[in-house]
């Protein structure tokens, strides 16, 4: 072990303050996460600190998404245990399962670390969560890219970032696909989650692929199914993007009878337009109910991953010129959940 870490600071609110009653950045206060973590811990790990940006996640874009990809790209992993990489609570998830994707190869741990309030905050866990990171990064013999967070009245938790799931409403805490994170700390040691559904460390460490499909593309429009949704008011007269993709109840249905609400007739609308549709998710192993039957065959359907992952795929099959329905075949980074 080389107890040195690489920090990538990046913004949001673990790189925030309160002023007001108002949450805004400011540029010092990234060094005062680690000031903070060597008061509580100490200072045998070393830290290098690198700043490629300052910005609310909320505020992302693509470019800004590039940068901190590049950034983590030049560092070198020779020299390091791990990189932590600090980010908004706002948009973590995506960034979390975009880059299990892009660096699903990566040698050593990168782990995301956010926090839900300011450092300044009592009620801030971005500490904590920093802690958590070191502590799994000093605990693993194997690289990937992973999530560490404390929800309310909880151990913190590591979350394969392939399988982050938007944070609940309201509250702001985040969990895995089916409740079931990769591991927690406990003690201040990592407690690895012996659990069917998760990957083991023999599993970590073998050689993976890196990922084919690495360039995104922003020409996708998300709709969530819910009750009495009218898809008539989808209609791309002016811009039209190169797909569609449908988020589902969580049983792998939508409404397919009625007019205005089936889905059916909206697929036949975007197929006069050639714009493929994509439908997520679906459970491979449960059953297929009476209203989407056939659905699948009719258009591209995600298996066994989250939605959050589903967009992750799709976007960067449209911007790297790659067939979608492979792209969301793959297994990069332990999404697949059967």
């Amino acid at each position: 072990m080389k107890n040195k870490i690489c920090v990538i600071f990046t913004g949001g609110t673990i790189g925030s303050y309160s002023n007001g009653g108002v949450v805004d950045l400011k540029s010092e206060t990234s060094s005062l996460l680690i000031e903070k973590y060597r008061e509580r811990f100490g200072s045998a790990v070393g830290f290098d600190e690198l700043r490629p940006l300052n910005i609310l996640s909320e505020n992302m874009q693509p470019a800004d998404l590039k940068t901190m990809a590049d950034c983590i790209r030049s560092v070198d992993k020779s020299e390091y245990d791990g990189i932590i990489l600090t980010h908004g609570t706002d948009t973590l998830c995506f960034t979390a399962n975009l880059f299990s994707q892009i660096f699903c190869d990566i040698s050593i741990p990168l782990v995301l670390v956010s926090a839900l309030y300011p450092l300044d905050d009592d009620r801030s866990r971005g500490v904590e969560n920093f802690a958590g990171a070191v502590t799994f990064i000093e605990s693993v013999d194997y690289g990937g890219v992973f999530v560490s967070f404390e929800n309310h009245s909880e151990n913190c938790k590591i979350h394969l970032a392939s399988r982050l799931i938007s944070a609940s409403q309201i509250n702001g805490e985040y969990e895995s696909i089916l409740n079931v994170p990769y591991g927690e700390i406990r003690g201040w040691r990592f407690v690895y989650n012996d659990n069917e559904k998760n990957p083991t460390p023999s599993d970590l460490r073998r050689p993976r692929k890196p990922c084919e499909a690495v360039r995104l593309c922003t020409d996708l429009v998300t709709i969530q199914a819910h009750s009495l949704l009218n898809f008539d008011y989808y209609r791309f007269t002016e811009i039209k993007p190169k797909a569609v993709m449908i988020q589902l109840y969580h049983s792998g249905t939508v409404c397919t009878e009625g007019k205005e609400a089936n889905f059916k007739n909206f697929l036949a609308y975007c197929k006069t337009l050639g714009i493929e549709v994509i439908i997520a998710t679906i459970d491979s192993k449960a059953r297929v109910y009476g209203s989407a039957l056939g659905l699948a065959d009719m258009c591209t359907a995600a298996y066994d991953i989250s939605f959050e992952m589903a967009t992750v795929k799709v976007l960067l099959a449209l911007g790297s010129g790659k067939n979608v329905a492979s792209e969301l075949k793959k297994n990069n980074f332990f999404e697949k959940l059967n």
